[in-house]
């Protein structure tokens, strides 16, 4: 069997209390790729629509696995049964898996629109049944549902988000680099200034902590600032933010 591409949408699997989304999807990713089932290459971030009518521990934020795979079937038993094992007491936890060529137009406006409106768990179920997209419920209200769904089409979207794991780990790493190493080291394909210029592959780099890449036209995209005449430094947190909500 050929491998195909996943998405592997998760939301509101935590409570105050608890690890977030975003720490229970990237170790979903490791314990995915250790047991042979998939490849993993990408764990995005995406905002959701903040407003008192929408229930959320901390910010309203769902998370997007992009893998491949050739077990469709161990995938699923996989994920579900990691999410009923570790989402946290209180959570309303929704996990969607499509095949990434296979998530509409539809979905990818579901996605825009949870950006920005009060959406319900029955629209969520239609129209996965109309796109054929696995999506369900698996604790409490299973709310999850209509950010998980969503979170699949903003990463197919492709300019929403940022990165929060790669194949190759960033996290860890604060320093200086051309941006010529950063690119081969962390699997991220393109470095722009915030004029949205390139970056010449020698110039030097210096990442600073909390770092992070973000999606721009579906590619691996690492935004720095000026700091010399042919030297640069990963953008601050805020400014981080507000580009990628």
């Amino acid at each position: 069997m050929n491998k195909t591409k996943y998405l592997i949408g998760i939301d509101d699997t935590d409570n105050l209390t608890s690890r977030g989304t975003g720490f229970i999807v990237r170790e979903l990713a490791r314990q995915l790729r250790e047991a042979g089932i998939a490849y993993p290459h990408c764990v995005s971030r995406h905002q959701l629509f903040f407003h008192p009518d929408i229930p959320y521990t901390s910010h309203n934020s769902s998370a997007c696995l992009e893998l491949d795979s050739e077990k469709p079937d161990e995938l699923k038993t996989y994920c579900r049964t990691y999410l009923l094992n570790v989402a946290a007491e209180g959570s309303d936890a929704g996990l969607c898996i499509v095949a990434f060529d296979e998530v509409s137009e539809e979905q990818i406006q579901w996605g825009l629109r949870a950006k920005k409106e009060i959406l319900t768990k029955d629209a969520a179920q239609d129209l996965a049944a109309r796109n054929h997209v696995f999506l369900e419920g698996l604790t409490g209200t299973r709310d999850g549902i209509i950010g998980s769904l969503a979170a699949c089409g903003l990463r197919k979207f492709g300019c929403d988000g940022r990165i929060l794991m790669l194949a190759a780990d960033f996290r860890s790493f604060q320093g200086s680099a051309t941006a010529a190493q950063i690119c081969t080291n962390f699997h991220i394909r393109n470095i722009f200034d915030i004029f949205d210029a390139p970056i010449p592959p020698d110039d030097l780099i210096t990442l600073t902590e909390g770092w992070k890449p973000v999606l721009r036209n579906g590619i691996y995209t690492l935004i720095v600032e000026k700091d010399g005449e042919h030297s640069w430094k990963s953008i601050n947190k805020d400014y981080l933010r507000s580009i990628s909500s």
